[in-house]
């Protein structure tokens, strides 16, 4: 495999798990890092490196449909992730109507 087929691969799987983390980029642990790199550093000379280099675009296209995935769920569903009690008043509010305002109970 080429040298710069492989730096692709490795700087293409790096970015999507980047962009997969949830953490700053400051506060990143390097650990994912490293285990990729270390990866591919003992792979790079295998016999299989064809099969390796097509495992590894499978797994960016993974993470990247995951991440597209995500964005689109969030964007045509904002109901997502709400208390029962948000989404009811947000999905009356969608029709016009206002939830009527329960008592608390004073004692």
């Amino acid at each position: 495999m080429a040298t710069a087929q492989y730096r692709a691969a490795y700087r293409s799987l790096l970015r999507e798990v980047n962009k997969a983390s949830i953490y700053p980029r400051a506060t990143r642990p390097k650990t994912v890092a490293s285990h990729v790199r270390a990866i591919f550093e003992e792979r790079r000379d295998g016999n299989d490196s064809e099969r390796f280099f097509h495992d590894m675009r499978n797994a960016v296209t993974f993470m990247r449909s995951q991440r597209m995935h995500k964005t689109l769920l969030e964007r045509y569903n904002p109901l997502l992730g709400l208390s029962t009690e948000e989404r009811v008043k947000k999905t009356a509010h969608r029709v016009g109507l206002d939830m009527p305002v329960t008592p608390k109970d004073e004692e």
